[in-house]
């Protein structure tokens, strides 16, 4: 029988949470499995990443380049492809998929049950589509596959978590499943505009170091690092508990346990918000693959980005990878050159990360009103090895001149690879100061 899959994906998570003090359930599954130190998102926004997770493309080939564009009907999302192998699907948590944009217009479930037409395909259901929208951090509820509200009382992860417990309790022991469990932590909490830690361990957390990628800028991480590593902490003890049901029912050794997020977080220092940055720290995500071909504690050191979880997850089933699919099979030994992102919302912006360089342009448009540009400016350029802080932009320096243009026909290599026409690039008019 095929090894059970469990996709375990938290929301806006920094790289560096992940270590011995603070997640140390993680820690274990790095040191059984694979723990890829070069993850990057492919949209650090948390619809069009969860689109192309589900769809195995980028967000300018699904459709959904925003958050607020459902996933168009008939799309062939992870759940199909699983289903069709014989799997049991489950989504558990934060969709995101299903909600229409505009305010009255279209279909719009952000408090409501999502229709069974917009579940993704998924067989059992325990989900919401903007989850910070039906909860916080002391409870609220989401919906079964009927429709039906489900409210939960207690620490929000705590309680996803136990939905997934749940699922793993009831299933088909004689059927592999595919359990897809998106938690909204350690994503702020929208209604209260600020990051809701555990109640018993957020002091804790009260002298815990501020990352040097943002110490040395503006922004709100003095008043909210604790609640958000205390959130990150949490979800660490979920893993766990999960871990524990898997090997009190005897199947531990045959799930393959992927831990990743959507996206991470800067804390207000380079814009306004959270994310929607080419930055490290909005961008430079954990992954962590417990079982199958992942085992044996290796740190992989490659580049690696979250389109390339779909062929990943798909071949660990034996399933045919999609030619449309844009990513690669983790198990293989294909390295990039690059890593691609697209970044909408605020910007349109397009970014590559090497394991040298950093180079991102944006389009002199704003970035709410469309999702592509026929004509971009170079916006940002770090020397990572020099700078891996990101604190000096290199992007009107004549001294790399050469590196950018190396790097642009680069980047237009992606974008093709994305189905994106070829633009024109212009050189900087400013340097942005961050």
């Amino acid at each position: 029988m095929n090894k059970n899959i469990i996709f375990y994906f938290s929301d806006q998570q920094r790289w560096d949470t992940v270590n011995e003090q603070v997640t140390p359930n993680l820690m274990t599954l790095a040191k059984e499995g694979v723990k890829f130190n070069n993850n990057f998102t492919c949209q650090p926004v948390c619809g069009p990443a969860r689109a192309c997770i589900q769809t195995g493309v980028y967000a300018t080939q699904n459709g959904c380049v925003f958050n607020g564009i459902a996933l168009e009907d008939g799309q062939q999302t992870l759940a199909h492809h699983f289903k069709n192998a014989g799997y049991q699907t489950a989504y558990i948590g934060k969709w995101h998929l299903a909600s229409d944009r505009f305010p009255n217009i279209g279909l719009h479930c952000e408090k409501t049950a999502v229709p069974k037409g917009r579940q993704g395909g998924y067989d059992y259901w325990r989900a919401a589509d903007v989850l910070e929208f039906t909860s916080d951090s002391k409870g609220g509820y989401i919906f079964d596959e009927d429709g039906n509200k489900i409210p939960f009382y207690g620490y929000r992860s705590d309680c996803i978590n136990d939905f997934a417990v749940e699922f793993i309790e009831k299933c088909d022991k004689d059927k592999p499943f595919f359990m897809f469990v998106s938690q909204l932590e350690p994503h702020h909490q929208n209604t209260s505009h600020r990051f809701e830690g555990h109640p018993d361990t957020v002091e804790s957390f009260k002298d815990y170091p501020i990352p040097s990628d943002i110490a040395f800028l503006d922004g709100d991480y003095d008043k909210e690092f604790p609640d958000y590593m205390s959130a990150c902490q949490r979800l660490d003890y979920n893993v766990g508990q999960l871990v524990e049901k898997l090997k009190e029912l005897g199947i531990y050794e045959d799930t393959i346990i992927i831990y990743t997020s959507d996206h991470g977080c800067h804390f207000k220092t380079r814009n306004l918000e959270y994310k929607r940055s080419c930055h490290e720290s909005a961008t430079h995500t954990p992954l962590i693959i417990r079982g199958g071909e992942f085992l044996g504690g290796e740190e992989c050191e490659k580049l690696t980005s979250l389109i390339d979880i779909p062929p990943t997850l798909l071949k660990m089933a034996g399933i045919e990878i999609p030619e449309e699919y844009r990513g690669d099979d983790l198990a293989s030994d294909k390295e990039k050159d690059c890593v691609f992102m697209q970044i909408s919302e605020g910007q349109v912006g397009r970014a590559i990360r090497t394991k040298d360089y950093k180079y991102c342009v944006q389009s002199p448009g704003i970035g709410y009103l469309k999702s592509k540009s026929k004509v971009y400016f170079e916006a940002y350029l770090y020397d990572l090895k020099k700078d891996p802080d990101e604190k000096v932009n290199l992007v009107k320096d004549p001294e790399y001149k050469n590196i950018r243009s190396s790097l642009q026909k680069m980047l237009k290599e992606q974008m093709a690879w994305a189905g994106e026409a070829e633009p024109t690039i212009l050189p900087a008019i400013i340097a942005n100061r961050r």
